[in-house]
């Protein structure tokens, strides 16, 4: 796995803990990585990053509509 550094101001009040959340589940939302990559990312369990999402923002289903019927289809 990669490290990376990010210089972020003093002003911006938050935690380390939700720039990485933010990031993964940014990443998550575009389809770069996982719900289990993204979950290892920020250190919890894909179960604990899956009920976390809707706290940053961003929905587990798909707004793609051949993604839904995939989805459907396999479950």
């Amino acid at each position: 796995m990669r490290t990376i550094q990010l210089n972020i101001p003093d002003s911006i009040d938050l935690k380390d803990y939700d720039f990485s959340m933010i990031i993964a589940a940014k990443l998550y939302e575009d389809a770069k990585l996982s719900a289990g990559q993204a979950a290892e990312i920020v250190g919890l369990s894909k179960r604990a990053f899956i009920e976390m999402l809707g706290k940053y923002g961003v929905s587990v289903f798909s707004t793609s509509i051949s993604d839904l019927h995939s989805d459907i289809a396999n479950a």
